[in-house]
């Protein structure tokens, strides 16, 4: 059952990081509650509720709705939750902060680490794209990728970057393959990622709570807006395929927020 619910999502193409979280999902449905039935499906939502934040309880629903969907049941679908959305952005590294993190890890010579968080902040990635990305993508500056629709979506590699990592990569010998490899000469792994990037956030003493490799992607979004205020053209940058989505990015984080209303705030 599992297995042929991994087949019908990697038939979609959703990515390995959905694919785990949606078994992971399905497991604990049934492990928990069994069979496929409205009660039992309703029980396992209040029990979410009970027990997750909304954001992991409307995960959760996803994949199992995705499930329902796989086994022609979706006359069983589950509503999601609503949640109260926050009028700020929260844990977004702050464009000094990136700035700080890449020049340290520069001055030690961590070049790996360098260009993840260079790569991850200058082209948007999700972090299952990164791992994608090979030296033939950084030699021709860009990397095809495609939705789950079918929809392709370009990741442009800046051409200050796309030099730079030429010339590291001329020095590691690499002319071809996958970038981002560990010392035995492996694809390094998103959860590999997010624990080192905190390491090296505590290593420097950056808040950790701002270092994992989506905040990157919200940097990049933030800085795109202040630089070139085109949201239009941000939301197909960023593959969403609704522009309100987009709009998250005009908000400001909540350490924003604090800055303006202690200096504007007098009286």
């Amino acid at each position: 059952m599992i297995d042929e619910f991994e087949e019908y999502l990697q038939s979609h193409n959703l990515s390995e990081n959905t694919i785990t979280s949606y078994s992971f999902a399905l497991k604990q449905y049934k492990k928990n509650y069994g069979s496929i039935t409205r009660k039992n499906l309703k029980q396992y939502k209040l029990w979410l509720i009970e027990n997750y934040k909304p954001e992991t309880v409307n995960l959760r629903i996803r994949a199992i709705n995705c499930y329902l969907e796989c086994i022609n049941k979706t006359n069983l679908k589950i509503p999601s939750v609503k949640m109260q959305h926050k009028n700020f952005l929260e844990n977004v590294i702050s464009e000094a902060d990136y700035i700080y993190f890449k020049n340290c890890l520069k001055s030690n010579n961590d070049m790996l680490w360098y260009f993840v968080i260079r790569f991850l902040a200058a082209t948007r990635a999700r972090i299952s794209e990164l791992l994608q990305i090979k030296a033939e993508h950084i030699n021709i500056g860009y990397l095809d990728l495609y939705s789950k629709g079918g929809k392709l979506r370009r990741l442009y590699i800046p051409e200050s970057l796309q030099n730079e990592a030429k010339d590291w990569l001329k020095k590691l010998n690499r002319t071809s393959g996958f970038v981002f490899l560990n010392r035995q000469g492996r694809l390094i792994t998103s959860r590999g990622v997010a624990i080192q990037l905190k390491s090296l956030a505590v290593k420097y003493n950056i808040n950790p709570a701002v270092v994992y490799p989506h905040s990157f992607r919200h940097l990049f979004a933030k800085t795109f807006l202040a630089r070139f205020n085109d949201i239009a053209l941000l939301a197909d940058l960023m593959g969403h395929e609704n522009i309100e989505t987009t709009r998250i990015y005009l908000r400001k984080t909540s350490t924003e927020q604090q800055l303006i209303v202690n200096k504007v705030i007098d009286w």
